[in-house]
């Protein structure tokens, strides 16, 4: 295994930090990384804010599910789906161009979340951890407000970053699923529920598998965090729809 496959194996998510800034030229490094990434038609189309005010962070590491050890983060970094500036671009340069929809959307999403994969990937060279942070497509109206987000701008993926404590280093990343089960050939293979529980029943540790799974579902699926992303998700898509009468 060479040292770049080693390296994606063994990168986990690190959720607290040594008190240690980050150095400027390794915040750059990991920032030029983020937008040398592979991007639809080379159009970036994302906008990464960088958030170097510790009372935005705090009120981040509140709003997002209160979760302390964002504001404790050394860096974090916002990776936005930016429709807005190129449509920005097209009507100051006379184009005409039609609103942004829900295509538009979904292709920044992926420019965007591509960025931060590159960005965590070369901070974890470095030896610096990261973990994303999904909370943050949640409380759409404070976020807006928050981060000065126009119309067409989401939040896809907020991503702190820091050296692991020693603690952090040694903890044991969590086992993916097994290769069979995700990789389908040619096609959607769709797994009925004896295949599904083997794919997951490793989760359950000592419980059985129907309770560790009722479980799971109310505190993640049915949760309320989970409902308020998907109110939350459909505050940001309005914007993208057509209109009556479009």
């Amino acid at each position: 295994m060479n040292e770049t496959l080693a390296q994606l194996h063994a990168r986990k998510s690190v959720r607290a930090y040594l008190d240690k800034p980050i150095a400027p030229e390794e915040k750059r490094a990991i920032l030029e990384a983020a937008c040398a990434a592979p991007t639809a038609g080379n159009q970036q189309l994302y906008t990464i804010l960088d958030i170097t005010d510790q009372a935005v962070k705090a009120t981040l590491a509140d709003t997002c599910d209160h979760q302390p050890f964002i504001a404790q983060a050394p860096m974090v970094l916002i990776f936005c789906a930016d429709c807005q500036k190129w449509y920005d671009a097209y009507q100051a340069g006379g184009c005409q161009p039609r609103a942004p929809g829900p295509g538009d959307l979904l292709l920044a999403f992926s420019d965007a979340n591509i960025a931060a994969q590159n960005a965590v990937t070369a901070a974890w060279s470095l030896g610096i951890g990261s973990c994303y942070i999904g909370d943050i497509l949640e409380r759409c109206e404070t976020h807006r407000a928050l981060l000065s987000l126009p119309e067409y701008v989401v939040p896809a993926a907020l991503v702190v970053f820091g050296y692991p404590t020693d603690q952090q280093k040694i903890r044991e990343k969590p086992r993916r699923r097994a290769m069979e089960h995700i990789v389908h050939e040619n096609t959607y293979r769709r797994m009925d529920g004896a295949e599904l529980e083997a794919m997951l029943a490793d989760h359950a540790g000592q419980r059985s598998y129907t309770d560790w799974l009722q479980a799971f579902c109310q505190r993640k699926y049915n949760s309320d965090f989970s409902r308020e992303m998907s109110r939350s998700a459909a505050e940001y898509l309005k914007q993208f729809l057509p209109g009556p009468g479009a």
